[in-house]
């Protein structure tokens, strides 16, 4: 086992105790000449951070690249790094069933296979009151895998859970609701249901102090409509309009990461990519990559500060070469 594997393993109990997604990045083969091994492992956050070692500064900034669509799809991959050219020809990374391919020129002559695993945190629901409807959902939710946090009232909500939370159902029948309606769409909380009649429903939501882009973001009548009548069928319909919302989403970064907006975004991935001037490799747009704002308006993006010394000693020839 690396060494790091430790240190490693409590940050990731720590990671996932905060209900934060990251990928688990391990080498699983290395062709030697190549400075990792089997076993290396790293953690890769989802503003691009990279904690632990699978290879140099070239290695890692594919690892990122490859790392944050995984953490976006949910589903694990295989990614073999190689300076050679692609099966295709062309360069472009080639996209098998389970693996991907991609040719990294800065490579010294090795080659590395990593196995990429996003891990998601588990959605968190709170609910809020004790009502039958309540009591349904803290039932259920555990079926479907989710974490319940049942409150009794307002006042046992806690910033914590609302910053960790995917959901929060309030079904408390008009005791304490509006201030925790308010925190939770001030703590960004992807879903937020209110229990409530239409017309309750919309009284509520006129009172608060929102404006109308946010008091549309909170669902009330809460759950979708199924022809619920029972407390049992309503907590079904509430549960199945959280999977919509939750399950229909990209997941949510930790830290907001800032790009220019000339930045492209590759196609179907959400992951926000640029290409590295001096060498032409594909790089993740991300604080934790280096970049430069030398040589004109346009920030520039680099797989490692090899490059982007390269490119701060003549910024114009590049220009030069992406304008041919």
């Amino acid at each position: 086992m690396s060494p790091s594997a430790p240190p490693l393993e409590a940050r990731m109990a720590e990671l996932t105790g905060r209900h934060v997604p990251f990928v688990k990045a391990t080498v699983v083969r290395a062709r030697r000449p190549a400075s990792a091994r089997p076993g290396d492992t790293a953690l890769v956050l989802a503003d691009g951070r990279v904690e632990g070692f699978v290879g140099g500064a070239c290695a890692e900034a594919t690892v990122r690249v490859q790392a944050l669509r995984t953490l976006r799809s949910g589903e694990s991959l295989l990614l073999r790094i190689s300076p050679e050219e692609t099966a295709d020809g062309t360069g472009e990374p080639v996209v098998e069933e389970g693996a991907v391919s991609v040719a990294n020129p800065c490579l010294s002559g090795g080659e590395l296979e990593i196995f990429l695993e996003p891990l998601r945190p588990v959605p968190r629901v709170v609910v809020v009151g004790e009502s039958p409807i309540a009591r349904a959902l803290a039932a259920f939710g555990p079926v479907l895998g989710y974490e319940i946090a049942e409150a009794a009232g307002a006042d046992g909500i806690t910033p914590e859970e609302l910053a960790g939370s995917q959901a929060l159902v309030i079904a408390s029948h008009g005791r304490g609701e509006e201030p925790v309606l308010v925190s939770a769409v001030r703590a960004g909380v992807p879903y937020i249901g209110l229990v409530a009649s239409p017309r309750r429903g919309a009284a509520v939501l006129d009172a608060l102090p929102l404006g109308a882009g946010d008091r549309a973001r909170i669902h009330t009548p809460a759950g979708l409509w199924i022809g619920a009548r029972t407390p049992g069928e309503i907590a079904v319909s509430i549960l199945a309009e959280v999977i919509q919302a939750v399950r229909g989403r990209s997941v949510e970064v930790e830290v907001e990461v800032e790009a220019p907006p000339e930045t492209p975004e590759s196609p179907g991935t959400g992951s926000v990519t640029a290409v590295d001037p001096v060498c032409g490799m594909t790089v993740s747009v991300a604080d934790s990559a280096p970049y430069s704002d030398e040589g004109g308006d346009e920030r520039r993006w680099f797989c490692c500060a090899g490059c982007r010394a390269a490119y701060e000693k003549d910024p114009a020839r590049y220009a030069k070469a992406d304008a041919s």
